[in-house]
């Protein structure tokens, strides 16, 4: 430790911090504008400049590192000097347009100027303009406001993992700019507005419609992914108007996801319900409250009684909160149905009733950047987990290696060590060699079951395979660790897998042997919440699976829209088309609900109190941040109103928080948690490897970032960024191309059981042989059956052109 004196204040630092992180530990107020404590340092702004005892020149406190005795005066003449010179350099070019500039009221340069500028300029020739870029629907551009920091390039090459701005030019005529024609397309990319000191990079759906100082803050938690980002909400008017990150450095640090933060358009939609509807005559009919709640409980008891109680399945997304889940099975098992589920893409259920409790990510959030080794198996990281990927990321620049087992080749803009690009039906093979790679090192000779034994005696293990395993258990060829801290992590891909039992028995036990952290990175907001409140089938009940291909008579459906949200897009409307009644609790009406016959108007996460369970096993509760819109209600509220017009017992509940309270007991949440937190297996699923045919076609559909629920696909920004792209593709490797005889642009017409879909086809080096990439959740997409699968194509003619009608 070292002892310094700041402005007559001694204060005890680390040996390497700099002098304004000592400034910032004492509370003293230095300013800057290239400076973030998540970004390397820069110094190019100069704003921070400081006098130190001794040296002849004022200097940058962000760049400048403390020893032991020194004396830094913040507010001498010599600093104040400096800071001033700063100052009026920065404001010479910089426009005078505060009125109109949606950075008004919350400006860096507004503040600093106000304490450090002149009261008039003594500049009198005329300002520069620079010319404003186009980098995509989410950030709108300034550029002649903007003072170069460099915040923004910074922010996307060390945390978004792509330089895709830059500084080009030199003195007077620099300028950040983006490559010729090219938008900014980050996952992460909305965080430069948070960065960005001055009005330069502003948010483009939110431009013009409010001043800071009209908005009230509220805070809340993100509803898109596992991660459960710390959120806070900007009201105007009963109107969401914008969505900022809060900081919290343990889940979401001070950045947040594009799809979290610019989600809130759809919370806008005009397919809003706003009011109770029933279809009559193939119809819909807007009713009340009164008559809907008992119609739709009366027509599931009618149900009930007649054709018994597994005639009802009930399905709830894993993006509900826990009091929703909660309440929906409690009706279920209130009705004597163990038909429930959120498990919606999943399709493989042989460990159910095998696991010894919640399935979660196996470790705390900030312990992904501290990992030595980390393998990912089955998962498009970007795309699923934004904001986890970037502390992979982080773990990487640090030493780590990440291995990678997927059917797609996609760039996480991370460096690989090792990776083995499979057919989904190889992947159970390519672990299979991982696990008998591991189990026949020598400090590693764990006796396996019996039957993983055999099945590996005739398993070759490939160069990749073994290249894994070499780096899991730190003997790769960088360096050799005694105990790495390794991890395993198994993503969405393989939880939506037709074997994904397989895929998590051998992951369980290749971490085992290596000592490695192992975890499910699960995609919905809720889903280790869902899974702790126990919303699914007990012994004898039905899976979301089975609930689909053997309809039921009756659907209760939570938050969930069946075409679009469910494994099989197809299999889910026959379901719906052959039940006798639907029942929708929904935010949305649209046509993945036309069979629907009773939809309830319930409230999304803004408009709702409830409890969000995130990966890593973290409670969080949180208010309504306005008033519901219409007559929609809180999910948990329908729920309990069904559960007693049902004459149900146990629905005398006032508020969310007394519904969380049953869930937990009474006890402590965290008590509750970490009693129930365990991945691991009673007992070890039988493998078997299957070899694939050659003139099998296999689809892997995966669910794309901005398609993952009802909000998100009713964001206007977010369908307009290059990751939504207005042709559904069908993407396959360019040897696979020429085999079938296609070419790019080629009409093609996949088959999947009874569906079928015309798309165009698409060379993709990334997808491997035998394998098409159709994505899912969409309505191009819903006559086809289950995301991973086997599919069949056959090319279409080209269109002839119409003949010209001569006069």
């Amino acid at each position: 430790m070292l002892n310094i004196e700041i402005d007559g204040k001694q204060v005890e630092v680390e040996h390497g911090a700099t002098i304004i992180d000592a400034a910032d530990q004492l509370g003293i107020a230095i300013p800057r504008f290239c400076y973030h404590k998540k970004l390397s340092v820069a110094a190019n702004c100069r704003m921070c400049l400081v006098q130190v005892e001794k040296f002849n020149k004022p200097l940058p406190a962000c760049a400048t590192p403390v020893a032991d005795g020194m004396k830094i005066f913040t507010r001498s003449k010599s600093a104040v000097e400096a800071q001033q010179s700063v100052m009026e350099f920065l404001l010479i070019n910089h426009p005078l347009d505060c009125p109109i500039c949606d950075q008004g009221g919350e400006c860096d340069l507004q503040d600093i100027a106000m304490a450090y500028g002149a009261p008039k300029s003594r500049y009198t020739e005329e300002k520069r303009v620079v010319l404003n870029k186009n980098i995509g629907p989410l950030v709108s551009t300034d550029m002649t406001r903007c003072i170069q920091c460099t915040r923004c390039v910074r922010f996307l090459k060390e945390v978004g993992g792509m330089m895709e701005l830059g500084l080009v030019n030199r003195g007077e005529h620099a300028e950040i700019t983006a490559y010729v024609d090219k938008s900014v397309d980050s996952e992460l990319s909305g965080n430069i507005i948070d960065l960005c000191p001055v009005g330069a990079l502003t948010s483009k759906p939110f431009r013009y419609t409010a001043r800071s100082w009209e908005l009230t803050r509220r805070p809340s938690i993100a509803p898109h992914d596992g991660l459960g980002s710390q959120i806070e909400v900007h009201i105007k008017d009963g109107k969401v108007l914008r969505v900022l990150p809060r900081e919290k450095e343990t889940v979401n640090e001070c950045w947040l996801s594009d799809r979290d933060r610019f989600s809130y358009e759809g919370l806008n939609s005009p397919d809003r319900l706003k009011v109770p509807m029933v279809k009559h005559n193939g119809v819909w009919q807007e009713t009340d409250w009164k008559t809907a709640l008992e119609l739709a409980a009366g027509q599931i008891k009618d149900i009930v009684n007649a054709e018994g109680s597994d005639a009802l399945g009930v399905l709830v997304s894993p993006n509900s909160t826990m009091e929703e889940a909660h309440l929906a099975t409690k009706f279920a098992h209130g009705l004597g149905s163990d038909n429930v589920d959120y498990r919606l893409r999943h399709t493989d259920f042989r460990h159910d009733g095998k696991r010894l409790g919640v399935v979660w990510m196996g470790c705390n959030i900030p312990d992904v950047q501290e990992m030595d080794r980390i393998l990912v198996i089955g998962s498009n990281l970007r795309n699923e987990h934004p904001l986890l990927a970037q502390r992979i990321r982080r773990a990487v620049a640090n030493g780590g290696e990440l291995s990678v087992v997927n059917p797609l080749d996609d760039d996480p803009l991370i460096p690989i060590r090792h990776k083995a690009i499979c057919s989904p039906n190889d992947m159970v093979n390519v672990l299979s060699q991982i696990l008998k790679a591991v189990s026949s090192m020598e400090r590693l000779s764990l006796c396996l079951p019996k039957s993983l034994s055999e099945l590996l005696e005739g398993v070759r293990v490939w160069e990749n395979s073994q290249a894994i395993a070499l780096s899991l258990t730190g003997h790769g060829e960088t360096m050799d660790l005694i105990s790495p801290r390794s991890a395993v992590f198994l993503g969405n891909i393989s939880q939506h897998h037709p074997r994904y039992t397989e895929i998590y028995s051998l992951a369980e036990a290749i971490a085992s042997l290596c000592g490695a952290t192992f975890g499910v990175l699960n995609a919905g907001a809720n889903s280790v919440g869902a899974n702790l409140v126990g919303a699914m089938p007990k012994a004898g009940g039905l899976n979301a699976r089975t609930m689909l291909e053997s309809p039921r008579k009756a659907y209760v459906l939570v938050n969930v829209e069946p075409e679009l949200d469910c494994h099989n897009a197809a299999l889910a409307r026959e379901a719906m088309q052959k039940a006798e009644c639907v029942v929708a609790l929904t935010a949305f009406k649209s046509e993945a609900l036309e069979h629907a016959d009773i939809l309830l108007p319930i409230t999304p996460f803004t408009e709702t109190s409830g409890t969000f369970m995130s990966m890593e096993g973290r409670v969080q509760s949180f208010a309504a941040v306005t008033k519901p819109l219409g007559e929609a209600r809180p999910g948990w509220k329908v729920l309990r109103v069904l559960g007693n017009v049902a004459g149900l017992h146990g629905f005398e509940f006032d508020s969310s928080e007394e519904v969380k309270n049953e869930i937990f007991g009474g006890e402590k949440p965290s008590t509750v948690v970490w009693r129930t937190l365990n991945n691991n297996l009673r007992e070890l699923i039988d493998v078997e490897i299957k070899v694939k045919l050659d003139s099998d076609l296999q689809r892997v559909g995966e669910i794309p970032q901005f398609q993952s629920d009802a909000i998100v696909r009713r964001s206007p920004p977010l369908q307009k960024t290059r990751h939504v792209t207005k042709a559904v593709l069908a993407a396959l490797h360019p040897e696979q191309l020429s085999k079938l005889g296609l070419v790019e642009g080629d009409s093609i017409k996949v088959r999947q059981g009874e569906g079928s879909a015309v798309l165009q086809a698409q060379a993709d080096s990334r997808v491997p042989l035998g394998c098409i990439r159709i994505p899912g959740a969409l309505p191009a997409t819903a006559d086809l059956g289950d995301l991973l699968g086997e599919i069949t194509l056959e090319k279409l003619p080209a269109q002839q052109p119409s003949a010209e009608v001569v006069a």
